[in-house]
């Protein structure tokens, strides 16, 4: 069974503990998955019978089988996302052939922002988007609960300007 934003097991000391993202992420990404491959499979059928023949209509199935292979990465990239605040920096970590792991550390941060578009308000998530003075550093947590996003911008707002006062 999937779980989403649980804070990983004990850590050792000194070891960030985790959080994973709501698995409300994983079920709006495998919805749209549903939705535009279910269309494409009904459109490629329906087009490739009457202009092919109904034997051609078979190679509809090709995007059921993509979408059952999109299923399962989904999943798989959905457990991937994961981050940790701690004391000085906070962590993102995602991927899953390539692992990319960013520290931003609490310092740098010029501006949090809490976004959210109509499909993500709809399915009651909401991302975090952590700007900061080189762009290639910029970072995003996507996903997570209004409540915990709001929670980590007030947090790292306070964190950042702690820090860069101390500059």
């Amino acid at each position: 069974m999937e779980t989403g934003s649980v804070r990983t097991g004990k850590s050792a000391p000194g070891e960030p503990v985790w959080t994973g993202l709501p698995p409300g992420l994983l079920r709006m990404r495998r919805l749209l998955l549903v939705v535009w491959l279910g269309l494409l499979t009904i459109a490629v059928g329906v087009l490739l019978a009457l202009f092919a023949g109904p034997g051609w209509a078979a190679f509809a199935l090709l995007p059921l089988a993509l979408a059952a292979w999109g299923w399962r990465m989904l999943g798989r990239n959905w457990r991937s996302w994961r981050y940790a605040e701690r004391a000085d920096d906070l962590l993102i970590s995602r991927g899953v052939l390539w692992r990319e792991e960013t520290v931003v550390p609490y310092g740098r941060m010029q501006l949090v922002e809490v976004t959210s578009g109509p499909l993500e308000r709809h399915f009651g998530l909401a991302g975090v988007q952590l700007h900061t003075a080189a762009a290639a550093t910029d970072a995003r947590i996507p996903g997570l609960e209004p409540a915990e996003a709001e929670r980590l911008r007030d947090r790292l707002t306070e964190l950042g300007e702690a820090r860069s006062a101390g500059l």
